[in-house]
């Protein structure tokens, strides 16, 4: 009996933790994709991180 209940109680929270997207007026819309994080990270000379585009800073 607890295994039914589980299984009938378990199909129902997959949905609910779906979050579909919503537009301005409240309406579900499809969800944009994610977009890929720029990967440019660059490091200075010490080895630490720092702005692209500094003097000595090089791509990791």
């Amino acid at each position: 009996m607890f295994l039914a209940v589980g299984l009938i109680g378990g199909g129902l929270t997959a949905p609910a933790l779906a979050a579909p997207c919503k537009d301005a007026k409240g309406k579900f819309i499809k969800c944009p994709e994610a977009k890929p994080k720029a990967a440019a990270r660059c490091k200075n000379a010490k080895g630490h991180f720092a702005k692209c585009g500094t003097p000595g800073a090089k791509p990791a």
